[in-house]
């Protein structure tokens, strides 16, 4: 039986090269269910789920990436974030007055950049930004590493959008390890070359029936390959009662009183995951002496 929401690594032995290969089930059903989400945007959400897991597993630390989608077209906004522990969360945004949505990914996203953030635990924060202006979000990620990582890189992504219940995708990557002074050019790469063409015959039908191991041997059987045990991949939400109660620090304390005696309470909703966190006068009090009790019940 094939194995989903795991994350794959493996190294090439007699070549300059690494690969990863993920494939996304529950995780992603947790992010493109969220909202009632057109087809279009639940396509677009899983390839940017798949590829910012394969990204999360190039980091040589601690910390999360993110894969962020800034648009004047359709979909405004798209967002994933990721950990090293492989956690994954999304939501998009898109004009919802439109009656339908476009099927291509150019024409989804009009002027549209793709921030990447990298965060580490420990040391300074990077931010780059792509122009998304290549057919497929792939390419645009394979231009990304050449310009800016300056490493020959394939990426390859795939959905799965047959069960409307049951999303999938995936996702598989190569790159050449940034150990040679020549690694930034495919066309003097040709170990790479040779393996991003074996990587090319994978198909969707393969990579969503076959286990791994049988993908893997099927691409690169001629090759020697180190397969390194697999990492779970899952969806997880970093929002909490404390962290809501942090953000209303910054708020007035006037001003959220007054907020509950017309409400009855401050309600602060998760846009990833939903959950939502409430406040009363005894909270708001609390908080603004810096005494919170974080043991009041969420609803």
């Amino acid at each position: 039986m094939s194995t989903f929401d795991q994350l794959h690594r493996f190294l090439f032995s007699k070549a300059n090269v690494r690969g990863e290969l993920v494939r996304l089930n529950e995780s992603l059903n947790h992010i493109v269910h969220s909202y009632e989400y057109p087809v279009q945007i639940q396509r677009l959400l899983s390839e940017m789920a798949a590829a910012t897991s394969l990204l999360t597993a190039t980091l040589k630390f601690e910390g999360e990436i993110g894969l962020q989608i800034q648009s004047k077209g359709p979909v405004s906004y798209a967002v994933i974030n990721a950990t090293h522990n492989q956690t994954l969360r999304g939501v998009a945004r898109w004009d919802e007055s439109l009656p339908s949505l476009p099927e291509a990914f150019s024409d989804l996203l009009k002027e549209a950049v793709l921030v990447i953030t990298i965060t580490p635990e420990e040391g300074e924060r990077y931010q780059g930004v792509v122009a998304l202006d290549k057919p497929s979000l792939a390419e645009c990620l394979e231009a990304y590493f050449e310009q800016s990582e300056q490493l020959a890189t394939q990426i390859r992504l795939m959905t799965d959008l047959q069960q409307v219940e049951n999303t999938k995708a995936a996702g598989i990557l190569i790159q050449v390890l940034p150990t040679s002074a020549e690694a930034t050019d495919k066309a003097n790469t040709g170990e790479f070359e040779h393996i991003g063409t074996l990587t090319e015959t994978l198909t969707e039908e393969e990579m969503f029936n076959l286990p791994v191991d049988d993908i893997l041997y099927r691409l690169y059987h001629q090759e020697e390959v180190e397969v390194y045990p697999a990492q779970s991949v899952t969806f997880s939400c970093s929002c909490s009662r404390e962290r809501s109660a942090e953000a209303l620090k910054n708020v007035e304390k006037a001003e959220l009183l007054s907020i509950i005696a017309e409400e009855g309470a401050i309600k602060m909703n998760c846009q990833y995951c939903h959950a939502e966190y409430r406040f009363d006068s005894i909270d708001v009090e609390a908080i603004h002496s810096g005494n919170h009790v974080a043991s009041t019940t969420n609803q």
